[in-house]
């Protein structure tokens, strides 16, 4: 059982609702948390975090709307969780190099697939992923909301602060971007599509 499973069994919904509302919507929200974040534990932390304060404000009766409204909370939630976090391992690394301390080593950031697909095209999956992570963030988010999150710009742009123009903008800038960025590895005859 996923640590998500194990904090939604417990909301005021029926587990098996949770359940199908998880299957449905967990893996979008995973991989925008791990975009969000600087390794996999960050965001299934991250995650679960905002799961949790869900289901505070469904139980304290303070979430106003149904499961529809749950993802653009979540959206939400995960990101300002996701800079909460970043800031403070950013200050506790200044502490740490201030006063000597040596600093941690790099950790190898275990592979963990966006896309899951079962075809034998794992390089094309890994130079999509790569070419994704290397673009401005305020791209990458909009087309990982836009595409895995199922996301309208209005929605985007609500989540973001932002105007429902500026989020299309985004997303078209950053699909030109990547474009370009996967037509160079394709010249260079690393992709092969």
């Amino acid at each position: 059982m996923s640590t998500l499973q194990v904090v939604t069994q417990d909301a005021s919904a029926a587990p098996s609702a949770w359940r199908e509302w998880l299957e449905v919507h967990g893996p979008k929200m995973l991989l925008f948390a791990r975009q969000q974040t600087r390794s996999q534990q960050d965001a299934e932390d991250v995650l679960q975090d905002a799961m949790v304060k869900l289901i505070e404000k469904i139980r304290n009766e303070e979430f106003i709307g149904g499961p529809e409204a749950w993802p653009p909370y979540l959206y939400t939630t995960i990101r300002r969780l996701a800079i909460d976090l970043s800031r403070r391992d950013d200050r506790r690394k200044r502490r740490e190099d201030t006063v000597g301390v040596a600093a941690e080593e790099a950790s190898q950031e275990a592979f963990h697939p966006w896309f899951e697909s079962e075809s034998s095209d794992d390089e094309t999956r890994v130079q999509l992923e790569e070419k994704l992570k290397e673009l401005p963030e305020k791209f990458s988010e909009v087309i990982i909301m836009k595409i895995w999150g199922e996301r309208t710009f209005a929605e985007i742009g609500e989540i973001l602060g932002i105007s429902q123009n500026t989020a299309a903008s985004r997303y078209r800038y950053g699909l030109e971007a990547l474009k370009r960025g996967l037509g160079s590895a394709r010249r260079r005859g690393d992709l092969s599509i």
